[in-house]
């Protein structure tokens, strides 16, 4: 009978551990989530886009005249001073190679031209001639006038004869001189690129060298033709821009962004590739937009929108003209705010919610040396304002201190009992 009692014992001995190893085994066990905690500090809310830099008044530096443009000298980032420093020269420019007709042309003209030289010289041979006679009368009728043996009429008719001759003879020369010019200009029609007077008219023309000085103040931003070249009036040769004074951002946002922001927005600007960030603010937002496809074959309507720089040149020292940045804009920045995780908050209709934790009371789970908190996760209806993507601004729902599972899974529901996820 003895025997058979201590049977029945160790039989419900075994029958309950393996009832309690089964209950230990199967028991809901709490679901390891990751937790934040609300809490007050600043916020803001930015618009971020790429931008670059841009001298706001750039001068292009343009050729005056037709002409050859000798070698630029200076190099980008030359200092210059406006109407003192020379940035280029001109020559004129090279004859065009003559075709048959154009040279037939020329030769007929120059043969022309030597002919009415010819002719202009016979003349003043002539009007020579005339006023050596005439001065030969005038001398004889004036010592015939002298023992008054002529008349005073006849006086006065050699003397006007004379006077006559005199301005005849001065013309014919005169007129040589035209018929020459007219003689060297015929000629001059005749040099072409291959003719040998090429280079003595070039060597002439060398003192003719028209200097371009700087139109502003600055340093050269870039040489839009360095080599020795022939040009026509107009041509681009370099832009100059004052960097330190006059250097300011440029960033293409989307028309539905660009309605947030307003002048005076301070800017953070990052990835400048110097130290820390810099600040700015929105000078102007353009009144235009336009349509620009995007990397992913999208049409999308920008807006430019100007950033000046705010703070210390030094600063900003080696940042220049065409240069890369990051601009975040402030919309919206509170320095007390009451913030929640953004991961935390999920839309369930038209509401948002977070799954706040009630912390359970008896002792913690350990977790090596480290304490996890655990709890019940409850399902709360969230109020929020704004929402930067990584922070939210907490209206109603939640206070201060309140723990919140970010990342929820879709094993969480309202009761579900948590703990703390402990990284060692």
């Amino acid at each position: 009978m003895a025997g058979r009692t201590s049977r029945t014992i160790l039989t419900l001995v075994a029958a309950a551990a393996v009832g309690g190893a089964l209950a230990y085994a199967f028991w809901p066990r709490p679901v390891q989530v990751d937790m934040q905690q609300v809490e007050r500090g600043p916020m803001m809310v930015t618009i971020d886009e790429e931008a670059r830099t841009t001298v706001h008044d750039i001068y292009v530096v343009s050729t005056p005249i037709n002409g050859r443009l000798q070698r630029v000298e200076v190099l980008p980032g030359t200092a210059v001073i406006k109407d003192k420093t020379v940035v280029a020269r001109m020559l004129p420019s090279n004859p065009d190679i003559l075709d048959v007709r154009t040279r037939e042309q020329a030769e007929t003209a120059v043969r022309a031209a030597e002919a009415v030289l010819q002719v202009a010289r016979a003349d003043a041979d002539r009007a020579e001639a005339e006023l050596e006679l005439a001065r030969s009368n005038l001398e004889r009728i004036s010592a015939l006038r002298a023992n008054n043996t002529a008349s005073q009429a006849a006086l006065d008719d050699a003397t006007q004869k004379a006077k006559s001759a005199q301005a005849a003879a001065e013309s014919a020369k005169a007129l040589i001189a035209v018929r020459e010019a007219e003689l060297a200009n015929a000629r001059a029609r005749m040099i072409g690129f291959d003719d040998t007077g090429l280079a003595n008219a070039l060597q002439n023309s060398a003192n003719n060298i028209v200097p371009i000085h700087a139109p502003e103040s600055g340093v050269v931003l870039r040489i839009n033709q360095q080599s020795e070249t022939t040009l026509p009036v107009g041509s681009k040769i370099m832009e100059i821009g004052n960097v330190d004074n006059d250097l300011e951002i440029q960033a293409e946002l989307l028309s539905s962004d660009a309605l947030k922001i307003r002048e005076g927005n301070r800017v953070i600007i990052t990835d400048w590739g110097g130290e820390g960030t810099l600040e700015g603010v929105v000078s102007r937002i353009d009144p235009w937009g336009y349509t620009k496809t995007s990397a992913l074959g999208v049409e999308e309507q920008r807006v430019n929108v100007t950033i000046s720089f705010a703070g210390n040149r030094s600063d900003r020292e080696g940042l220049g003209h065409g240069f890369r940045v990051d601009v975040r804009i402030v919309i919206w920045e509170d320095d007390n705010a009451l913030i929640v995780p953004a991961s935390a908050l999920f839309r369930k209709g038209t509401h948002w919610y977070a799954f706040k934790v009630i912390p359970t009371s008896g002792p913690l789970l350990e977790s090596g040396t480290a304490s996890a908190r655990s709890g019940t996760a409850t399902l709360t209806k969230v109020d929020i304002g704004r929402n930067n993507g990584i922070t939210a601004e907490v209206i109603d729902g939640l206070a201060q201190g309140d723990q919140v599972i970010v990342f929820p899974s879709q094993t969480i529901a309202d009761g579900t009992r948590v703990v703390e996820r402990i990284v060692e």
